[in-house]
């Protein structure tokens, strides 16, 4: 009998298991394929589309270019999960019946009960999103002067409120636009539990962009004009962004399966407490034995490679591989410029510096995203990506 394999979600985390798991089966199973969207977001180039939408053509993929002919795709918004049933309930169509499921669902943002921020913030978790900034930042930098420029606030300075402000900073000088930006961290130091030297690097690439840093002080509350603090003055916003955590999709919230905060724990081997349930990305919180795997784009690609194969040994009786993050390193761009630090070798040639930046930097982040686009699609789509990244 054919089994029946759906995976959720369209990130990195379900685009790259389906792409494993049709090279696994080789048709030998019946893959679903069920998202939100009708598309794959490279989402850690999105904050590209803030300064310029028209770049979303560059880092979004139609799932047809992904999907096989023999795979299923169901456009839908997943509400639930019944374990005992086996299905997958959905917003508008009928439940669907799996053997297997793979939930890739990502995250959503995370408020941590501080009063009207949910209400008086935007966040980057799509490219909706994105696409919003870009259009609240360009209707209040029309509406302000040089004597009274709009005051952009980004809460949460770590990668994605990094490099939001950096796109913002390059849509304020492609434009001239009268803009003032700030970035709220409430521990002591940007990009949080990192290492000094990469730290430093990033706030010097954002103080040239004149972006002002506010760190050590939480938000105790947003209201539509201001922010304010534990102990600082507040602090007035046009237009307010929150970058600042994470949290497991509301789909997740009654489902019969070990999780915290909505994201489902699971064993090495992405086998969570149902062994016909396998779980990775951000709804997953994967045993790395101390700690759990990151909530990364990184730590997403490497684990659907080993999901994908593991859901097909599984079918095959066959014993599953565990996984172990490999941490490859870290770059970030602030906007025409990147920072790289803690980058393995490659090709037995060492790197003289731990932190780097400048044209390697910025090339190398470039390079990082067109080789996940060449594995889900073709290197000469990605070539053809290439300058928007």
């Amino acid at each position: 009998m054919t089994e029946n394999v759906v995976v959720l979600g369209a990130g990195y985390a379900g685009t790259g298991a389906v792409n494993k798991l049709q090279s696994e089966l080789e048709g030998n199973a019946q893959v679903t394929w069920i998202a939100d969207v009708d598309y794959h977001l490279v989402l850690h180039e999105s904050h590209r589309v803030i300064r310029d939408p028209d770049v979303r053509s560059d880092i979004t993929f139609p799932v047809d270019r992904i999907a096989d002919p023999s795979t299923r795709f169901i456009q839908d918004e997943v509400t639930g999960l019944n374990v005992d049933e086996q299905t997958v309930e959905l917003a508008d169509g009928d439940d669907v019946d799996y053997d297997y499921v793979l939930v890739g669902l990502g995250s959503q943002t995370a408020y941590y009960g501080i009063p009207g921020l949910e209400e008086h913030s935007l966040t980057l978790k799509s490219l909706d999103d994105a696409l919003e900034i870009n259009e609240v930042v360009t209707e209040a930098s029309q509406e302000a002067t040089r004597g009274e420029p709009a005051q952009v606030v980004i809460g949460g300075a770590g990668l994605s409120g990094i490099q939001t402000a950096g796109e913002i900073a390059e849509f304020r000088d492609e434009h001239r636009a009268p803009i003032e930006i700030h970035l709220v961290e409430a521990l002591e130091e940007i990009f949080p539990g990192n290492d000094p030297e990469v730290q430093q690097a990033l706030r010097d690439l954002l103080e040239q962009a004149g972006v002002q840093i506010h760190t050590d002080d939480p938000i105790t509350e947003a209201t539509a004009d201001h922010i304010e603090f534990d102990e600082g003055e507040p602090l007035d916003h046009d237009v307010l962004v929150w970058t600042g955590g994470i949290t497991g999709r509301d789909a997740m919230d009654e489902v019969d399966l070990e999780n915290e905060h909505n994201r489902v724990t699971t064993a090495a081997n992405f086998q969570t407490s149902d062994d016909r349930v396998f779980a990775i990305g951000d709804s997953a919180i994967i045993d790395q034995g101390d700690q759990p795997a990151p909530p990364t784009a990184q730590a997403a690609w490497q684990a659907a490679d080993v999901a994908g194969e593991n859901i097909a040994r599984a079918i095959e009786n066959r014993p599953l591989k565990t996984w172990e993050f490999e941490d490859k390193g870290t770059v970030i761009s602030v906007g025409e410029k990147a920072v790289a630090h803690g980058v393995k070798p490659a090709f037995g040639i060492s790197l003289p510096v731990d932190t780097f930046g400048g044209y390697p930097a910025k090339n190398l982040k470039k390079m990082i995203a067109a080789r996940w686009i060449a594995d889900i699609t073709s290197w000469n789509v990605a070539r053809k990506s290439w300058s928007s990244l």
